[in-house]
């Protein structure tokens, strides 16, 4: 369900950004070629209706609904994990005794040599 969801809401953004690039800019009727200064008088204030606009709604529409479908669908989607059922190892303290017989490395780096010198500079 996940998957038909994603393919189609790449499919919708593909399809928008195709429509929005169709469609003409606003100033690009031939009244503006020849300095008119409302170029969509023909049509009232608001200009025609077209086709590309209608469609551009209903896709607009179509994506923010699979959008909303993704979200609220990785949100309640049950988290499962390859690690389900694995108990965690139980952690042991180190002893005392063992850990001053040990050192670290830095111990080490800062202990004298055979001749006195340290040679960790």
């Amino acid at each position: 369900m996940t998957t038909l969801l994603v393919i189609f809401h790449i499919l919708i953004c593909l399809a928008l950004v195709l429509i929005v690039l169709l469609q003409s800019g606003k100033g690009a009727d031939m009244g503006a070629t020849f300095g008119g200064g409302s170029s969509q008088t023909l049509f009232g204030s608001t200009g025609a209706s077209t086709f590309l606009t209608k469609s551009t709604t209903v896709v607009a529409i179509a994506f923010m609904l699979t959008s909303l479908g993704l979200a609220y669908i990785s949100t309640t989607r049950n988290s499962s994990s390859i690690m389900h059922g694995v108990k965690t190892p139980i952690e042991q303290k180190a002893d005392s005794a063992s850990a001053d017989k040990v050192g670290t490395a830095a111990d080490a780096a800062k202990a004298p040599v055979e001749n006195g010198t340290n040679q960790s500079r």
